[in-house]
């Protein structure tokens, strides 16, 4: 239970919801993954489970494939999961929606691990999630921020606590495949300028990509180019971002900073 699902395990828990989390060690009344007995019991008696475990960098989804049998056998449960819109790789700017193919970009244990889980329940497809703590602020801060030239590259992101209102947009709703974005795909470069312009500080100086030397996860990022469509999720969910563009999400994020 990472960032998104945790941020969405708090709402829960202050809407009356009794949340078991799991993660790699047990902590924070969480149970370890590899304590099988107790995972198991947990799935068992849940109403409601949801996966935010990416699939191994070899391939394979390691919840599917130690616990996907106890998942399936819970016939009543809701079922879900959070992917990325990686799946869908580089459309060179173009927008793409859910009846897209899926499978074509770097990230295909990441597809085919989207494909598993559809035949569960429902899946929500991600793109660059940010939010208190892990901002384009927070970067600028730590001086980790960079600006590529790279013209025409976009890309689409959310609000955290937009995925949370998703999720429980997708409990409460049809089940089926949805990506959950706001409105306004742009430049990351764009994102990296508004936050300096909030911070008050310069923006970094523009770089190439080989003169940035990002890590190849990083860089990666970069070779992807898309705008992804979040109308199915609106049309069908009744859902739609609070933060429908980056200034509105940095802009909250950085009062809330200011208010603490």
């Amino acid at each position: 239970m990472g960032y998104s699902a945790g941020r969405l395990a708090t709402r829960l828990r202050l809407d009356g919801w009794q949340v078991t989390g799991i993660r790699r060690q047990a902590n924070d009344g969480c149970i370890a993954f590899e304590d099988s007995v107790s995972v198991r019991a947990a799935i068992t008696s849940a109403t409601h489970i949801l996966s935010s475990v990416p699939p191994l960098a070899e391939g394979g989804d390691p919840v599917l494939i130690r616990y996907g049998a106890d998942i399936a056998a819970n016939a009543n449960c809701w079922i879900g999961y959070l992917s990325a819109t990686g799946v869908y790789g580089d459309t060179k700017g173009a927008w793409v929606d859910e009846s897209a193919p899926v499978g074509a970009g770097r990230r295909t244990a990441r597809a085919d691990a989207d494909q598993e889980w559809q035949r569960l329940g429902s899946v929500f497809r991600l793109p660059g999630i940010y939010g208190p703590g892990r901002s384009a602020l927070d970067r600028v801060q730590s001086g980790k921020a960079h600006r590529i030239d790279l013209p025409g590259q976009v890309f689409s992101r959310v609000h955290v606590d937009d995925i949370v209102s998703g999720v429980i947009a997708g409990i409460n709703g049809p089940r089926g495949c949805y990506n959950l974005t706001d409105d306004f795909p742009c430049s990351q470069n764009a994102v990296i300028e508004y936050a300096c312009a909030l911070l008050g500080v310069a923006p970094p100086p523009m770089q190439s990509l080989d003169d940035a030397k990002l890590l190849p996860m990083a860089r990666g990022f970069y070779g992807e180019n898309r705008r992804i469509s979040n109308h199915k999720a609106k049309r069908l969910l009744g859902w739609s971002p609070v933060y429908s563009d980056y200034k509105q999400g940095l802009d909250a994020i950085l009062h809330d900073v200011t208010k603490i």
